[in-house]
């Protein structure tokens, strides 16, 4: 029988480390409840003492997920690890997950520390979170580019002070899968006390090498792998959830190890962190991109029609992509639409599944037929995760070459019917600028990144539109979609400058709120 290696997930932690990804409670709180439907063994949930938000999404996700460990990131400082082991109170299962870096440009030009110093605050902040958590996993941060008898020295110190976890950061993805096996091999003879913790690998993707180093390592005997959904992260992210998931199914073979995942919920999870991060799945990406599983080769097509195993080695079914059973189209009831959101994987409330359904009797009589990306594209549309504050009522737009484009919108703002005309470059910033005149935000909002694409293909496709836009020094991610590209664009706008005056107003009732505290 294989062995089972654990799955810890830091996509809401590593993974909203990704340029542009800010992600609120609500969604942070969508993607654990997919990730606990997807069961992996841990998840990363945020990094406290970095932001309220941060820690209300922690303590959040604590409350709602039961089954799964909630993990919480602090320095090895001891207001860190305070802040993480309040945030984790109400976690049926709390870890508390601090870190140090290891490597001499690290301690040297970033800590400003010695080894010695290193080792020391190494002990006592796992001495530490021992008192709030009785699972504590210790990191070395930068470990790859350690001298591997300190790094030793440190882990050996760490499980004999009480870590539960030791965890082997490829911090700047520098290693090699060779390289990697190595290390592991070497940290597993030169520290003796490491069975009794789990070994784990975090590895990020700066050469293009974060799967293979883990899987390397994996072979190598390690007990829990660090990844992320889609590979998301910082700078070239991170080990790919999906990939390595898969790996270790389409290869058990070869690994001899295995997961306890529902790999049948990648797909779904994957595309919600998609729609939530404003971060598209690229075409070619392994697992789940758009073209894992199609087939445009004459020669590929007959082999596949033959024998499907000629050229596909994973069935779409075993990351939980169905084939069509019926034709959703404008006399299909709510029920049936329910029904094929549901075989999409998708598991929403009422009242944003209502709202799907009105988008879709919509589009229903503008297309034929209404394809299941055409489904789940209005369904990520829905995944907003804040109230709407603004609501697109009606919306006029006049271009052309010979003429000056301008656009008039109305929209109905918490409550009141406001409306405004704009003229701009272009039909799409008219539109902007004329809901900037109804929204007036208390910090002015600047589009920071704008693209279109189409869902599927023919002359009737929907426009998806994403946008990064950046208010009160934060990014806000907003999607669209529409048959009409410039009602994409403004549905994606409104997106975006909901949750920016959504999170705009609670740092004012906070705000009002220490005031009053402090005039008392």
């Amino acid at each position: 029988m294989s062995r089972m290696v654990k799955v810890f997930d830091t996509t809401l932690r590593d993974g909203e480390q990704s340029p542009g990804v800010n992600l609120n409670v609500a969604e942070k709180l969508k993607i654990a409840q997919s990730l606990e439907r997807l069961r992996v063994d841990a998840i990363e949930a945020g990094f406290p003492i970095a932001s309220p938000g941060d820690f209300e999404s922690v303590r959040a996700i604590s409350e709602e997920i039961k089954t799964v460990t909630i993990a919480a990131l602090a320095r090895a400082v001891e207001k860190d690890i305070a802040r993480a082991g309040e945030a984790l109170k109400p976690a049926a299962h709390g870890r508390i997950h601090t870190f140090i870096a290891t490597s001499d440009i690290h301690m040297r030009h970033k800590l400003n520390k010695t080894p010695n110093e290193v080792l020391r605050m190494a002990v006592d902040a796992v001495k530490f979170a021992k008192g709030f958590t009785e699972d504590v996993e210790f990191s070395a941060e930068d470990a790859t580019r350690s001298n591997w008898d300190f790094l030793c020295e440190v882990f050996e110190q760490a499980i004999r002070a009480g870590a539960t976890v030791i965890n082997i950061p490829d911090t700047v993805g520098y290693t090699t899968p060779d390289e990697m096996r190595r290390l592991v091999r070497y940290i597993r003879e030169h520290v003796p006390s490491i069975s009794r913790a789990v070994l784990s690998v975090h590895c990020h993707d700066d050469l293009g090498m974060a799967v293979a180093n883990s899987l390397s390592a994996v072979l190598e005997g390690v007990d829990q792998v660090e990844v992320t959904v889609n590979g998301i992260g910082e700078r070239a992210g991170n080990a790919a959830l999906e990939e390595v998931a898969m790996a270790l199914k389409t290869r058990s073979d070869f690994f001899d190890a295995s997961t306890r995942l529902d790999t049948t919920q990648i797909y779904r999870c994957s595309s919600l962190v998609s729609a939530l991060t404003g971060i598209h799945v690229s075409a070619n990406k392994a697992i789940v991109g758009p073209n894992a599983f199609a087939h445009e080769s004459g020669i590929h097509q007959d082999g596949v029609l033959k024998e499907r195993t000629t050229y596909e080695i994973m069935s779409p079914e075993d990351i939980g992509l169905t084939a069509s059973r019926f034709v959703l189209g404008k006399h299909s009831g709510r029920h049936a639409f329910r029904k094929r959101v549901s075989d999409l994987g998708y598991d929403l409330p009422d009242q944003e599944l209502q709202r799907a359904y009105e988008r879709f009797i919509e589009l229903a009589d503008k297309k034929k037929e209404v394809s299941d990306l055409d489904i789940e594209a209005l369904v990520r549309g829905e995944l907003t995760g804040v109230e709407d504050l603004y609501t697109l009522e009606y919306l006029h737009v006049c271009s052309g070459m010979a003429a000056i484009p301008t656009a008039t919108v109305r929209i109905v703002k918490e409550g009141r019917v406001v409306e405004e005309a704009a003229c701009g470059d272009g039909p799409v910033d008219a539109a902007y600028r004329a809901i900037d005149r109804i929204i007036q935000l208390d910090s002015e909002a600047h589009l920071e990144e704008y693209s279109l694409r189409a869902v599927t293909g023919g002359k009737d496709a929907l426009g998806e539109v994403s946008v990064r836009v950046t208010a009160g020094g934060k990014t806000y991610a907003g999607r669209g979609v529409s048959t009409d590209v410039i009602e994409a664009s403004v549905r994606a706008y409104l997106n975006a400058m909901n949750k920016a005056g959504s999170d705009l107003k609670r740092v004012a009732i906070r705000s009002n709120g220490n005031n009053g505290l402090a005039a008392q």
